[in-house]
């Protein structure tokens, strides 16, 4: 795909400073559709609307990997939103180098956030050569465990403290008709699953070097060779999860029929939709109980160029109250993520985000896979990693042989 013929034709775009508020309509794409995401992206729009512009819901169902093709694919054809949703990092990189994204730098710089938001890796994540195009709403950590209390009482056992005393619970949730571990169809979740186990068994050095430095042989070495036998555990446990999308996975849990699911603090919007409260009616395992950790991955806007001048004032408008104190708080709580602002007051937030906040105050942080890896490098992973949990013929050395010839050519 040319995409730098396609931004030569829509270089007639016209970009101005910020002026009075007009009432303006910018469609807004995103893939946030489960009940809890819903409800928060209802506090954007709200805080939106509240401007005198309106935010045209865009949502596309079917998470990110069935979204993003459409959104590059409506910018790259000329029918560009007014904003849309990727994850910070390096999704949008292409569309960027090819100027159909809108520079943010003098936004940024007029509401200082380069001050405001942390860790600072995420305002990085948005900065292509020297310039920000992005506006970081919320820092996702993938680096959770989800169980449900009610489960564990079912089959007799205690709620586990880690990783090794879930595999040892895994007998006994069975015995009882219970789905240890519920892990859905889509590739990302079993990618992020086995992300989440590389950081929690062979740690946060080792995550790095692979990841980060793209080292092959650390990747083909006996530390990734001990995460690929807890993943081979985890997909063991997670046979008859039966479900396809990551919300319907949250809710086995929620209503007690799965012990456990390995998924991102978002999952904490569908408990609190559910009216269930953390601590009591289900308990959260930062870096799955072994090795305390928040990845700092998470979701941020992009604004293409447009030709209205009106709506490219009303995008000024959208990537400022994004960032406000009132709006990232509403949001994020009903999100179940942290806020990218370190100077708001987040006193309602629930025993896990409080656990999540005291880890990143603590910098024990690393970088999202998003972040790290191309758009590319990551749909080869999530391939990987959906035929090894949907296959059991494929051994954790040969998905490991795999794994590291996709980290040798990884950009």
């Amino acid at each position: 795909m040319n995409f730098r013929l396609i931004a030569a034709a829509l270089a007639a775009s016209v970009v101005l400073p910020l002026g009075a508020a007009n009432a303006t309509d910018l469609e807004v794409t995103h893939w946030w559709t489960s009940g809890g995401e819903a409800a928060a992206v209802a506090e954007l729009a709200k805080a939106f609307d509240a401007t005198g512009n309106h935010w045209v819901d865009g949502a596309i169902a079917g998470s990110g990997g069935t979204a993003r093709p459409i959104m590059v694919s409506r910018i790259t054809g000329g029918d560009p939103m007014g904003a849309t949703q990727f994850n910070h990092g390096r999704q949008a990189e292409e569309l960027v180098q090819s100027g159909l994204m809108r520079d943010l730098t003098d936004v940024a710089t007029q509401e200082h956030w380069k001050d405001i938001i942390r860790p600072a890796s995420l305002l990085d994540s948005c900065t292509i050569d020297g310039k920000i195009y992005c506006a970081p709403v919320n820092i996702h950590s993938w680096q959770w465990l989800w169980l449900s209390n009610a489960a564990f009482k079912t089959a007799g056992v205690a709620v586990p403290k880690n990783w090794d005393e879930f595999v040892a619970a895994a007998p006994a949730l069975e015995k009882a008709g219970i789905v240890p571990l519920a892990v859905g169809g889509q590739p990302w979740q079993a990618a992020g699953a086995f992300d989440v186990l590389m950081v929690a068994i062979a740690g946060k050095d080792v995550f790095q070097k692979v990841f980060g430095d793209k080292d092959a042989e650390a990747a083909a070495g006996p530390d990734i060779a001990r995460v690929f036998k807890a993943a081979d555990d985890a997909r063991k446990m997670a046979k008859g999860s039966n479900v396809q999308d990551w919300n319907q996975a949250t809710n086995l849990v929620i209503t007690g029929k799965a012990g456990g699911q390995i998924m991102g603090d978002w999952a904490q919007g569908e408990f609190a939709l559910a009216g269930q409260k953390a601590g009591t009616d289900y308990t959260c395992l930062p870096g799955l109980g072994v090795n305390e950790v928040i990845s700092t991955g998470g979701d941020a806007f992009y604004f293409p160029l447009l030709k209205d001048a009106e709506k490219s004032k009303a995008q000024e408008v959208l990537a400022k109250t994004l960032l406000d104190p009132k709006t990232q708080v509403a949001f994020n709580l009903k999100k179940g993520s942290l806020p990218v602002r370190g100077d708001v007051d987040l006193a309602a937030a629930n025993d896990c985000m409080k656990k999540g906040l005291e880890i990143l105050k603590a910098g024990n942080v690393v970088a999202g896979t998003d972040q790290l890896l191309s758009a590319d490098s990551q749909k080869q992973k999530e391939d990987l990693f959906s035929e090894f949990f949907a296959n059991p013929s494929m051994t954790p050395e040969a998905a490991q042989k795999r794994f590291a010839e996709i980290i040798a050519s990884a950009d």
